[in-house]
């Protein structure tokens, strides 16, 4: 199984993902680590170096899941044919679930410093419907559209502690 996850901030990516990755044993990515400089908020890596930790990592697996919210990144997985997932629940929930994250240890030292970058996130994520470039939802959906390979658009996450019938065949 080989499994693209793309959306907003908060729009619970992550939380499939790794659910996912846990259910079939499949390496996961996230994005994220390959996307910004390691150990520095919001530096962006070279964006050619960071599509080749995407190849370079689809490439080292059979199976796979990775996620994020670069439309760039995501597209270096549609050679190898994954299942794509635009995950898009609106922007209520995706506020919601950013509030309400955990601390993400891979992009800040402490909780508190997440917490002080909180209201940047918020207004951040209620952009994604009207700015441009590749992290919007226009990027996102072009992407989606574009993609001829099996994909699904879901507008909430699914109950994955009781996941539809549909959702558990994608994961063959």
């Amino acid at each position: 199984m080989r499994l693209a996850i793309l959306g907003n901030s908060g729009s619970g990516k992550s939380t499939l993902a790794r659910w996912a990755a846990g259910r079939t044993g499949a390496p996961y990515l996230d994005l994220d680590t390959v996307a910004w400089e390691p150990g520095q908020a919001a530096v962006p890596r070279d964006a050619a170096a960071a599509r080749a930790d995407v190849e370079a990592f689809c490439s080292a697996h059979d199976d796979w899941v990775v996620e994020g919210c670069y439309a760039s990144l995501i597209a270096a997985t549609l050679p190898a044919a994954p299942r794509l997932v635009l995950l898009e629940p609106g922007v209520q929930a995706c506020l919601a679930n950013c509030r309400a994250r955990d601390w993400e240890p891979h992009k800040f030292a402490s909780r508190e410093a997440q917490d002080a970058h909180l209201a940047s996130l918020l207004d951040w994520v209620g952009a994604y419907y009207t700015r441009g470039g590749d992290m919007s939802l226009a990027a996102h959906r072009a992407l989606f559209e574009a993609y001829a390979g099996p994909k699904a658009e879901l507008r909430a996450l699914p109950d994955l502690g009781q996941p539809e019938r549909e959702l558990l065949q994608w994961l063959r």
